[in-house]
């Protein structure tokens, strides 16, 4: 029996005065990949900072279930606690606090006891390993001097090494060549291991999923989820584009 992880329901939201999402209903199981495309400016990204309880996001009406339990009200910490986790289009420079440093105290704090420095060393060198990271970026400071390619396969590093039940990845592909792409869907295909996590896949170009499981697939547009399929839908897209959705 599959066990609901995430569950939508009716949700709205808006942004200052703009009510960006008008809606949604969205339910995710343990264990699957669901990807959600759409035009620019569609409501993707809105989805995913409102499921993770970005404050800028106000939600008018509808409820975000996780686990079984409403966290509509619930802050972006408690939810990261919980098991959540969302990567960004443009990963923040933190001066004076190391990536390692970062991953540790952020594991401790999911986890709520001691991380013991060695384990964590050695998982750390493993999840690097599958990123193809040169070692010595775990003891610099988080983001700084990255280049592009390195904060995106920084977001995924999180992704190894935190293991939350509930992953959002938000345009991970954008500005990646052909080679970073490979990289990043490695390792997201070893998180997709975990039969007991889910994932949310957020773009508009279906080439970091070429080599994913893919189990869902939505089309968002102006704020209304229009379509939803297996993973036939992101070859339609891929062939027609978005414009035999706009209508909808």
């Amino acid at each position: 029996m599959l066990k609901e992880l995430l569950k939508v329901d009716g949700l709205t939201v808006r942004v200052e005065d703009r009510e960006i999402l008008r809606g949604v209903d969205l339910t995710v199981n343990a264990g699957e990949t669901h990807v959600l495309m759409g035009p620019n400016g569609a409501g993707k990204s809105t989805l995913g900072y409102a499921l993770m309880g970005d404050p800028r996001y106000t939600v008018g009406a509808g409820k975000i279930f996780f686990d079984g339990r409403d966290v509509t009200e619930a802050s972006a910490a408690q939810r990261a606690k919980a098991g959540m986790f969302l990567s960004f289009q443009a990963p923040l420079e933190v001066p004076g606090l190391t990536l390692s440093g970062f991953l540790r105290t952020a594991l401790e704090q999911r986890t709520g006891g001691r991380v013991k420095f060695g384990a964590f060393r050695k998982e750390l060198a493993k999840a690097m390993e599958v990123l193809q990271m040169d070692p010595s970026y775990a003891d610099r400071d988080l983001n700084v001097g990255f280049s592009g390619g390195e904060k995106k396969k920084s977001e995924i590093l999180q992704l190894l090494m935190l293991k939350p039940s509930f992953a959002i990845l938000d345009e991970t592909d954008s500005g990646l060549d052909v080679d970073a792409v490979h990289v990043v869907s490695a390792g997201i295909r070893e998180y997709q291991k975990n039969e007991n996590a889910a994932l949310m896949i957020i773009t508009h170009n279906a080439r970091i999923l070429e080599s994913l499981r893919v189990d869902a697939a939505h089309v968002l547009v102006q704020g209304r989820l229009v379509a939803s399929g297996g993973a036939e839908l992101v070859g339609e897209i891929g062939a027609r584009g978005f414009e035999g959705f706009l209508g909808r």
